[in-house]
């Protein structure tokens, strides 16, 4: 049995519709070692699902314990040691071939398939990959499973051409978008008449989320590059199905606990608000710069956004949890904490 064909036997790989299983194999990092060679260690916490799938390997215990596994046994079918911290070190006996996983790609496809099988399916139709691709992105991966089903159940399709404008600085923010296939690019016009590039996203991507977070107008132009198809999303059900889920509030006795703790502080406001008065120890990244500075912000270190009311807060919270950082927000802002009593925009008023 070649490799690729291993892997589609494995567990819980075969659980897998074909479509997502295609996906996940090309994502699959596939790797051959030599004897004595160490696949992994006893205490390791790293994020994968490994497989056996060629030749044989000791498992060793902290003390000395060992046995060995071969990639035609029946134990081989399932990852290997996939308890973390790992109770043992993996040693190749043999040359060996091996799979590595994202443990949490594959729990979140499994998920997603078992629960919105038929509404994945109806939308999709023959081509899954959006799905698959916009599954990977870490805001997708903190919302939950009966949110996704429900979401999978509201979005609408909607055909691009080529140069349309799909939504313009300025207007009212109504729908946040899913790119199924095609391109498009993202503008900005600045004060001076000025338009300058943002970025140009893909299928799997998606658009439009800041003015329906921060309640303010569209800030961008996006436009298509090609003739493509979007998903579509009512602001509504955008707040309900992923807004609420991405972004967590804190007051500010949390807050305080959290920087004595190691987090940053983050103020999105303006650099000539901030210029006036900030909260001792932060860095200032405007709202408007926040898309193209987050890649440099250290994902190891949670981070705490604020900004005058909460309304910037939630839009970068969210923008930040996409890219895969973790963040909260500051209840009610500078305003809040004067006033000494936030609302917490998780909670339901009465």
């Amino acid at each position: 049995m070649t490799p690729p064909e291993r892997l589609q036997a494995l567990i819980p790989l075969n659980a897998l519709g074909r479509e997502n299983l295609a996906a996940l194999l090309r994502e699959a990092r596939v790797t051959r070692h030599a004897p004595e060679e160490v696949l992994f260690k006893a205490g390791d916490t790293d994020a994968d699902s490994i497989y056996l799938l060629e030749g044989e390997i000791s498992l060793v215990r902290p003390n000395g314990f060992r046995r060995a596994l071969a990639a035609d046994s029946p134990d081989a079918l399932y990852p290997l040691v996939h308890l973390k911290p790992r109770q043992f070190s993996g040693v190749a006996k043999t040359p060996v071939t091996v799979a590595r996983i994202d443990s949490a790609t594959l729990d979140r496809l499994l998920t997603m398939e078992q629960s919105c099988a038929y509404e994945v399916e109806e939308l999709g139709g023959e081509d899954t990959d959006w799905v698959f691709r916009m599954m990977q992105q870490p805001s997708f991966q903190k919302v939950p499973a009966g949110n996704l089903a429900a979401l999978f159940q509201r979005l609408a399709p909607v055909a691009m051409a080529p140069r349309q404008v799909i939504i313009r600085q300025g207007d009212a923010g109504d729908a946040y978008y899913l790119i199924k296939s095609g391109r498009v690019a993202v503008t900005r016009k600045l004060a001076d008449g000025k338009v300058v590039p943002v970025a140009e996203l893909s299928a799997g991507h998606a658009f439009g989320e800041e003015a329906l977070i921060s309640k303010l107008p569209r800030n961008a132009t996006v436009i298509a590059l090609e003739a493509g198809e979007l998903m579509r999303l009512s602001a509504a059900d955008f707040e309900k199905l992923l807004g609420q889920p991405l972004v967590r509030w804190i007051d500010l006795d949390y807050a305080q606990e959290m920087l004595k703790a190691g987090a940053g502080l983050i103020d999105v406001r303006t650099t000539g608000e901030f210029a006036r008065g900030a909260i001792k120890g932060a860095i200032n990244l405007p709202l408007s710069l926040l898309r193209r500075c987050a890649d440099d912000l250290d994902k190891k270190r949670p981070w705490i956004i604020y900004c005058q009311t909460g309304n910037r807060t939630a839009a970068a919270a969210f923008l930040l949890a996409q890219r895969g950082l973790e963040v909260a927000g500051l209840i009610g802002g500078l305003d809040g904490v004067a006033a000494g009593h936030p609302e917490n925009p998780n909670q339901e008023q009465a």
